[in-house]
């Protein structure tokens, strides 16, 4: 059971200045705020009224997390030595006794089995009040054990990082311990385990760039320094001033190396619900054959379409996120270069299940630049994210669709474009487990193609998808934009025209009048249509799933009956047209037109 350190351990041993949290503090450093009768520093070490976040030791950390009464430590009788009997002014091992007494631990981490929010998780906390957090031999054998002992009991484990860099004193055995940790993480990878890391202030070396960053979900709490060098070396390899807000939790979220900035006090909830999250177990099943509701329309114009779906008060993919999915947890970041706004990813649940989630976001909010929901190489690469995710823990992926296509740019090209798309629709075509395509409003060409390769393609009533916009079409053929809406019709992008096409499976019914005027009921209508899909893909076995939907794809275009009469059709329209044109001509004077054309005037 965890005892109350919130005051025991300040007082029982000495404290360094910057070793850790001073539980007397009477003033907040940064705003001078009054911090005696504070709650929230008492319990969580942050300013009540600037938010900064103070240290906090292991312990602290693990009783802000676990449930009361739940932590069980591990491996705590395991402690250093001096390998290398490193000598230096203070020998290694005064400094590690002189720690051990002033902490209270044997060495800077502590690893048990807990619950947090009823989920039982394993817990590994690394004290930056030990030798400043470093990973040495000890620190990297007692990762490696609780990782072992999470993947043979099959639970999650929550890493939580303040580590100041290297641990010098154990010279290159202390560089092999991110070897170790990081092999020790593929085990939790492999079977399908999840990972999750904490990353406080600060997050630098060792620990850092090995097993913390191999984790499924990455969050950071504010204003800690982040990244591989600590700050110190930054500075002192740059010609330049360092930015200020560089190589922080926020320059990481931005550059999309982590999936979230979150405040302490919510953090405890937020890896609850992760864990709730990727811990299920529910799946869908139908009791009785449900189809989703389609009501039969005559053919739709496809301009008209076009229109509806360009409307700036559709609903978008969060729009219906926010009405079908619930507790859904956001991620960020492509963990390479960036984190695209224009596609929003996470996990939620629907219908009591979870599932992941990708959606195209063209709609504005607070002022996030989402580009119109053209998708840069870093949405597409956080996508393929999102989709790596869905099939470790055997999660059903949906992908809501609305793009005029990818963000076509010089820069975009450099950053790895074609190869993201690509490298997509490799990602989507092999996914061991049930994935399903809705097209909301625009599917544009690759943009769309990308998130689309799915075992079930949706339609809602007035959506389109195309591989050219109407506009391009009639610069290209009429040399003439404003013909946008006779290349729309020969186009054939309407939803009605993909389910012939045999692209789309089933289109979902809209309300009168289109989806914006009731997204309430649009959200009902795709939410009943997707149950249907995940109860009947559910049953059905990872190979099969990879197998048919390769198959769905495999026959697209292919000559059969339906492209047999799919041409007859045309050769018929083609063969009316030309009569037509005949008999105009025959009705005129041969010398005062050279061609029939009521649209353009003569000469």
């Amino acid at each position: 059971m965890v005892r109350n350190v919130t005051g025991a351990i300040g007082s029982m041993v000495g404290r360094r200045d910057g070793d850790g949290p001073d539980p007397a503090r009477e003033s907040c450093l940064v705003c001078g705020a009054d911090l005696v009768e504070s709650e929230t520093f008492a319990r969580d070490r942050f300013c009540p009224v600037c938010h900064f976040h103070y240290s906090m030791t292991a312990r602290e950390r693990i009783e802000s997390l676990a449930d009361p009464g739940s932590f069980r430590e591990t491996n705590r009788s395991v402690t250093s030595l001096d390998p290398l009997s490193f000598s230096s002014r203070v020998s290694y091992k005064q400094r590690l006794f002189r720690d051990q007494r002033r902490t209270g631990l044997t060495e800077a981490i502590v690893t048990g089995a807990c619950s947090i929010g009823g989920s039982p998780a394993v817990l590994a906390v690394l004290d930056f009040g030990f030798m400043g957090g470093s990973m040495g031999c000890v620190v990297g054998e007692k990762v490696a054990l609780a990782m072992e002992y999470a993947a043979k009991r099959d639970l999650p484990l929550v890493a939580v990082v303040t580590s100041g860099g290297t641990r010098v004193q154990e010279g290159v055995l202390s560089l092999m311990q991110m070897a170790k940790t990081a092999i020790a993480a593929n085990r939790l990878h492999e079977k399908g385990l999840p990972l999750i890391s904490v990353l406080a202030n600060p997050a630098t070396g060792h620990a850092y760039a090995s097993f913390a960053n191999l984790a499924d979900i990455i969050l950071a709490e504010p204003g800690a320094i982040v990244g591989l060098a600590p700050m110190r070396s930054i500075r002192e390899s740059s010609a330049q001033p360092v930015p200020r807000g560089s190589h922080t939790s926020e320059s990481h979220l931005a550059h999309g190396m982590v999936d979230g900035v979150v405040h302490r006090a919510d953090m405890r909830d937020r890896i609850a619900a992760l864990l709730d999250l990727l811990g299920s177990r529910f799946r869908l099943e139908a009791q009785r054959a449900l189809e989703p509701t389609q009501r039969p329309e005559p053919r739709p114009q496809a301009w008209r379409s076009v229109s509806l779906t360009r409307r700036d008060d559709r609903p978008t993919s969060m729009s219906y996120v926010s009405r079908i999915v619930s507790s859904f947890v956001e991620i960020h970041g492509d963990r390479v270069y960036g984190d695209d706004a224009a596609v929003v990813c996470g996990i939620g649940q629907l219908g009591g299940q979870t599932v992941a989630l990708i959606g195209q976001e063209r709609g504005e909010d607070n002022g996030v630049e989402r580009n119109g929901g053209r998708t840069s190489p870093e949405g597409f690469r956080k996508a393929r994210r999102a989709a790596d995710l869905a099939e470790k823990f055997g999660l059903p992926l949906i992908t809501l669709i609305d793009t005029p296509g990818p963000l076509t740019s010089l820069e975009a090209e450099e950053r790895g474009l074609g190869n993201t798309i690509a490298m997509m629709m490799s990602r989507m075509g092999r996914l061991e487990t049930p994935s399903i395509a809705v097209i909301i409003g625009e599917g544009g060409s690759e943009g769309a193609l990308a998130l689309g390769l799915a075992n079930r393609v949706l339609m809602l009533e007035n959506a389109i998808y195309s591989v050219i916009s109407p506009e391009e079409a009639a610069g290209l053929f009429y040399h003439d934009q404003s013909r946008a809406d006779e290349a729309a019709e020969s186009l054939r992008l309407t939803a009605r025209d993909c389910l012939e096409l045999g692209i789309a499976d089933h289109i979902v019914q809209e309300p009168p009048g289109g989806a914006h005027l009731n997204p309430g009921e649009a959200a009902r209508h795709l939410r009943r249509a997707l149950l249907h899909e995940l109860s009947a893909l559910q049953p059905m076995k990872k190979r099969r799933i990879a197998s048919e939907r390769g198959k769905k794809f495999r026959k697209m275009g292919e000559y059969s009956s339906h492209f047999r009469s799919a041409i007859t059709r045309e050769v018929s329209s083609l063969q009316s047209f030309v009569s037509t044109g005949v008999r105009r001509i025959a009705r005129r004077d041969p010398e005062s037109e050279p061609y029939p054309n009521e649209d353009i005037p003569a000469g």
